[in-house]
């Protein structure tokens, strides 16, 4: 927690702040230990200060790292922000990203004249781009509960089940196999609803010879896995798995150009191009990946329009997909750590269409 506090105080100064306020509660997690719902920190060059109310003093003295100076508000934290900070002027930069307008208004009227607020988004999660080994083991963790629970899925089959039934019976396998929860909303759809790449999972009953998208994953520590696999249940035709031979193909290349250094507009054309010169670029329509850690969705990304560049430690989804409205999805997904030489496969699950009953 120190190392990653002195990591973020040497952006201050080119952002051209004294002070971050970090309210967005995984930025807190990452930097203090802290994992309750209110709490708010501080950091500067003489500032190490963490804010919670009554509710979770106790909890703070577990959790958050001896660092940080923990003090004690009322619900609303930001009245004992001004209390907490250095004399004399300062700039002090706020999370712009996940403050509200009336939040913003509320600190303007707490804190005197002498404090100027600097808009700073986006430095913790610059950060937390690129994983520590003891997080990436943490996210390994989590992808190993995740592979064995869809394994086990797997072997009561598919057919008849609803999707609804399926996506909750894989999120109890995971937390019986020691996931805190689901990282995120187990998608499960199948036939024509595979084509919704978001899709709730529904009461509509597989049928033989749908196609299934199944996107899942296990939170453990507070990281997170993600995988998708697409399967049939019962054979599901030539187009299908011509198409699917298709992504497959894609996703491979994509896993490929994974590597430091590349950029993520650079790494979802190569998977994209596989799909764009089969004729079937239009029905592709979402990035490549995406990063993955305290949160299922943070950067690098992996799209069209990235500016983003791949780094040592990056954790990263590869997953394109071809979605056909009316008739059926596809999509494939993998895990992997960005290293200087490509990347490391975390998923271990195949990627051989399988088809069950």
């Amino acid at each position: 927690m120190t190392a990653r506090a002195e990591r973020l105080l040497k952006l201050l100064p080119e952002a051209g702040i004294d002070v971050m306020l970090v309210s967005d509660l995984i930025n807190v997690r990452y930097l203090t230990g802290y994992t309750g719902s209110n709490g708010i920190a501080l950091v500067g060059r003489e500032t190490r200060v963490f804010i919670t109310d009554f509710r979770y003093v106790t909890q703070a003295a577990d959790e958050v790292h001896p660092s940080f100076r923990r003090a004690r508000a009322s619900q609303d934290l930001l009245d004992a922000l001004a209390e907490a900070l250095p004399g004399g002027e300062l700039q002090l930069g706020f999370e712009d990203d996940h403050v509200s307008v009336r939040q913003h208004r509320r600190i303007r009227e707490l804190l005197p004249e002498r404090i100027e607020l600097v808009p700073a988004g986006g430095l913790v999660e610059q950060l937390r781009a690129v994983k520590e080994p003891e997080e990436i083991e943490h996210i390994r963790a989590a992808t190993r509960v995740a592979d064995a629970a869809f394994e086990r899925l797997l072997r009561d089959g598919l057919v008849g089940r609803s999707e609804r039934e399926v996506a909750l019976a894989l999120e109890q396998e995971m937390c019986e196999r020691g996931a805190e929860r689901a990282s995120f909303e187990t998608i499960v759809a199948a036939g024509p609803r595979g084509a919704l790449p978001h899709a709730t999972p529904s009461d509509a009953t597989i049928r033989a010879g749908d196609l299934v998208v199944i996107d899942w994953g296990a939170q453990c520590d507070g990281y997170c896995s993600d995988c998708t696999r697409t399967v049939a249940a019962g054979e599901p035709g030539s187009e299908a798995r011509e198409l699917y031979e298709l992504v497959l193909r894609a996703q491979l290349t994509g896993l490929e150009a994974v590597r430091a250094g590349r950029g993520g507009r650079e790494t979802d054309a190569a998977s994209r191009e596989v799909i764009a010169t089969a004729g079937h670029g239009e029905a592709f329509g979402h990035g490549l990946g995406h990063g993955v850690g305290l949160d299922i969705h943070e950067g690098p990304r992996l799209s069209q329009r990235s500016e983003d560049e791949l780094g040592s430690g990056n954790v990263v989804t590869v997953e394109p997909g071809i979605y056909l409205p009316g008739r059926f999805g596809i999509r494939i997904e993998d895990l992997v750590v960005v290293t200087d030489a490509g990347c490391e496969i975390l998923t271990s699950l195949p990627k051989r269409l399988l088809v069950v009953d």
